[in-house]
């Protein structure tokens, strides 16, 4: 899969609704931004989870859950779903595709950031209920689902994960050209190996296009060896220019959110938007800062396990 090429017929109805409110949690902790509480403080909470979907950009919204963020692309051809969040929030995230006004079988593509089950867990409920979207992830990532597969959940109860059989498999360098957009697919390892980080999205904000960046997690799980696989991961980001719009996959990143609160607070300030307001969610200046200092976080890790090799012998 070098490069893909889909002439679809048109399957979207023109005018997507859709109410830009959210509805947040009363309880959040004094003076904390509700996307800490979602994903750190109550992270564990699933009473607090689930909230309304947002448009964000004319082609573009977060169908939730709060902790972790399931975004939805629109095109003429069809819909890109970036994430599927994980049980017991798959029915919630499907309800949210349809307040928006999107027919679940115009989802084309589900894209995998990595293959932890916060972020694959509905991918095979949600591909069943669009007739058969093609399921999008790295060899890595798809070795991480068969583990998963069969395995107790962690959030519901103690249900079986389902896992989706194995579709369609990324490669450093892939590309996806589909409904005007061209995707460019990174493979950026560290926090697990298999991550993904998407370039090239395209986003309108009243007509105007924006580029957008989904990294697919930053950091690394410890070791010598997964911290390097993260310093050149995030050099490779670093170096990708132009973007505008930071999607990220969690509604809070440490140190600060986004920052200016997080996901959710800026998903917040849509709601009293007004003409000739800017998109909270169109900051390039935040995205290079944040760029730059994973770099510079990767380098300290490497350091840190250095030490505690040196440390250990």
């Amino acid at each position: 899969m070098k490069r893909i090429n889909v002439f679809a017929a048109a399957g979207l109805a023109a005018g997507l609704t859709l109410g830009t409110s959210m509805a947040f949690a009363a309880d959040t902790a004094a003076n904390e931004p509700y996307s800490k509480t979602c994903r750190v403080t109550r992270a564990r909470d699933n009473s607090i989870q689930n909230i309304e979907p947002t448009k964000i950009f004319d082609n573009l919204y977060l169908v939730g859950p709060c902790y972790v963020s399931v975004w939805l692309l629109t095109t003429p051809q069809g819909d890109i779903l970036f994430d599927t969040t994980q049980e017991p929030f798959v029915d919630h995230v499907i309800d949210n595709i349809k307040k928006v006004g999107v027919d679940l079988h115009d989802i084309k593509y589900i894209i995998l950031s990595h293959g932890h089950l916060d972020h694959v867990g509905g991918a095979a409920k949600i591909q069943e209920a669009t007739g058969g979207a093609h399921i999008m992830a790295m060899e890595q990532d798809w070795q991480m689902m068969a583990d998963l597969d069969g395995k107790k959940g962690n959030r519901d109860g103690g249900g079986n994960n389902r896992m989706p059989k194995k579709d369609m498999v990324i490669k450093d360098g892939d590309t996806l050209d589909f409904g005007g957009q061209h995707l460019i697919f990174h493979w950026t390892p560290g926090h697990t190996p298999g991550v993904t980080t998407t370039e090239g999205i395209k986003v309108f904000d009243n007509g105007v296009p924006h580029t957008a960046i989904l990294m697919g997690g930053g950091g690394y799980r410890g070791g010598l060896k997964e911290a390097e696989q993260s310093l050149e991961s995030a050099k490779k980001v670093a170096a990708i220019k132009g973007v505008e719009v930071n999607l990220q996959i969690h509604s809070w990143a440490e140190p600060n959110g986004y920052p200016g609160g997080g996901v959710l607070e800026r998903a917040m300030k849509m709601k009293d938007r007004k003409p000739g307001d800017p998109n909270p969610f169109i900051d390039p200046a935040v995205w290079n800062e944040r760029a730059a200092a994973a770099v510079t976080g990767a380098e300290r890790a490497i350091e840190r396990e250095k030490a505690k090799a040196a440390a250990a012998k």
